[in-house]
């Protein structure tokens, strides 16, 4: 991964980032007690900004932690984060905790100002590597906490996972539950089987995905898509498989769990949603700065 971008927020101020400090008595840090938020940048402009900051609302919400900003100071705070750091194209991440007590508390503690901190980073390339070769995969069973709804700060167990994915010499890791498939380590997962477009649906035991709702909407012009629970055999004789996540797009798997997808190579259903993506971006970059935080329609 690159480096991330100089310039961070935190707190009220743009700074260095190399120089941002946070108390060690910051409830994110002792409880991860907290929530965040990714959302890539495409010409400058927030992608989906609206569906990305409902959703922080709703993790926000689920923890009992009121919001800090509206949508607009949301927005506005993106803006200045993102020409600070140059513009064009780059992802930022929002992080929000309860804040700072001056002690060790389980229970919520009052009149506390929660923690709120924003950094930008550039966007992973594409390679060709990809396009020709895809990526790699294996299928971890499930052992993470039970709202994983929620985009809690608290990813020790998707970090674990994403190691024994490393370890295996893979690019991501497949997590199932009873014999179904939810999500990737840090992805959203779709399954081509038998010519329709899967992807499991939205429950405690998944993170609902923006950029897979964005896949969804791309993809149902031309295939035909259900949102429905893939089983681990049929994702295992499944033509093709994607992971999609905000920062990458959709990117094809091509060996999962040493095994070939489909031909072994990217597919033909991904290399049309690969140019759908890609024409989705130019459009949105030909868009007035009012329409920024909205993709075209």
């Amino acid at each position: 991964m690159a480096a991330p971008l100089p310039i961070c927020y935190l707190n009220g101020s743009f700074e260095p980032l190399a120089d941002a400090r946070i108390s060690p008595l910051d409830r994110g840090f002792l409880f991860a007690d907290g929530v965040y938020e990714v959302l890539p940048v495409f010409s400058g402009r927030p992608f989906r900004f609206k569906e990305h900051f409902d959703r922080l609302d709703r993790s926000l919400g689920e923890i009992r932690l009121p919001s800090p900003h509206t949508h607009a100071e949301w927005h506005a705070l993106l803006d200045e984060l993102v020409a600070r750091n140059g513009g064009g194209d780059m992802y930022v991440y929002i992080q929000v905790t309860r804040g700072m007590e001056y002690g060790r508390n389980h229970a919520f503690p009052a009149q506390v100002t929660p923690t709120v901190f924003g950094m930008a980073s550039p966007l992973p390339v594409l390679t060709d590597a990809i396009r020709e070769q895809g990526l790699k995969a294996i299928t971890v069973d499930d052992f993470r906490w039970g709202r994983c709804d929620i985009k809690s700060i608290a990813l020790l167990a998707n970090v674990l996972i994403k190691q024994s994915a490393e370890d295996a010499g893979a690019n991501e890791a497949i997590i199932v539950r009873d014999g179904k498939v939810l999500e990737g380590a840090s992805t959203s997962v779709f399954a081509v089987i038998d010519g329709v477009l899967k992807t499991p649906p939205n429950s405690h035991q998944l993170l609902p995905g923006t950029t897979r709702d964005v896949a969804l909407e791309l993809a149902r012009d031309s295939f035909d898509c259900q949102i429905a629970p893939i089983t681990v055999a049929e994702l295992r004789r499944a033509q093709e498989i994607w992971i999609a996540a905000a920062t990458r797009d959709v990117l094809p798997v091509t060996l999962l769990d040493g095994v070939p997808v489909g031909t072994g190579r990217p597919g033909p259903l991904w290399a049309k949603m690969s140019l759908a993506f890609n024409d989705l971006r130019q459009r949105l970059g030909q868009l007035p700065a009012a329409a920024s935080g909205r993709a075209p329609q």
